[in-house]
């Protein structure tokens, strides 16, 4: 059934001139029809780049409203509408004009798991991978940082000059990794070196050893001599790191960090989309300019550390 709906999806595909994109925590037989995967920031870059004009997109909407932000002359579709993120849910835009009237002056630098209006309030986007970087990049001694507490507090170990004004969001996901699952994890596996996600509690962080973020993780896996490895986030990211490196041995460092909005785009929602060119995402065009302008700043400053 599975190859059948591969097979008409490749066909609509042709006829749509559409390309594919999967986040790296899609289920693997998203991971198998998409024509990229990777992080949501990567694959609006990989958006923009490709002379396809239809876009599907496999992951959450902040993602998907981040590649039509990028490429505006482009229509960017999801297979289910209804698959949010929790985190970015947890910040508005009227909450971070709240803030920055709280803390005038200071600069706002905004995690790309936000919404486009939260972003066209910011100053600076930065993704899990360049967090330290952005902030470094700042004159500013004090800076806003939204809205992973987790992400922050690990930002604010490794810049200990500034003083970052946190918000209060985080990931639910990344969140159930508690240190005694990696503990655990160790008992089973003693010979694996344990990577995390910098969404992760820091207690946790401090148990791993090494944060990464997802594109972090293959370079690192890839380049590491080390055959096991007790991944610390969302299971989907699994499936490629054994993919791409077939040789190593990969372990979940619990059962619970499965994100169901994630999950939530199957490979029959992905056909309709396909089929009927549904659901399109839109930006309004005065949110969608002043969001782009935070994460040009952060292309800025670069992507990678």
């Amino acid at each position: 059934m599975v190859g059948s709906l591969a097979e008409r999806i490749n066909e609509f595909k042709s006829r749509r001139q559409a390309v594919i994109l999967a986040h790296n925590y899609q289920n693997p037989d998203i991971q198998d029809i998409a024509d990229y995967v990777g992080d949501s920031l990567g694959l609006s870059i990989q958006a923009s780049r490709t002379p396809a004009k239809t876009i599907i997109f496999c992951g959450v909407n902040f993602m998907a409203e981040t590649a039509a932000i990028i490429s505006p002359e482009k229509q960017v579709f999801v297979p289910d509408p209804k698959a949010g993120c929790p985190m970015a849910d947890m910040i508005t835009a009227e909450r971070l004009r709240g803030l920055k009237e709280e803390f005038p002056g200071r600069p706002v630098v905004c995690y790309v798991n936000s919404s486009a209006e939260v972003k066209a309030e910011s100053d600076i986007c930065c993704t899990s991978a360049n967090a330290i970087k952005v902030v470094k990049s700042l004159p500013d001694k004090e800076i806003i940082f939204i809205p992973d507490k987790f992400l922050g507090a690990y930002v604010q170990e490794h810049v200990p000059d500034k003083k970052m004004i946190i918000y209060e969001g985080y990931c639910p996901t990344h969140a159930k990794i508690l240190p005694e699952h990696i503990e655990k994890a160790k008992r089973a596996h003693p010979f694996a070196l344990v990577i995390v996600h910098p969404e992760c509690r820091p207690e946790t962080i401090k148990a791993a050893h090494k944060a990464l973020s997802t594109d972090g993780m293959l370079k690192f896996v890839k380049e590491s001599k080390v055959e096991e490895f007790i991944v610390g986030t969302e299971v989907g990211m699994l499936y490629r790191l054994q993919k791409e490196n077939p040789d190593k041995r990969f372990y979940k460092v619990s059962d619970l960090v499965v994100c169901p909005n994630m999950k939530m785009t199957t490979i029959d929602k992905v056909l309709w989309s396909l089929e009927e060119l549904e659901h399109l995402v839109t930006v309004p065009p005065a949110i969608a300019q002043k969001a782009k302008m935070a994460i040009e700043r952060m292309l800025a400053v670069g992507r990678q550390d």
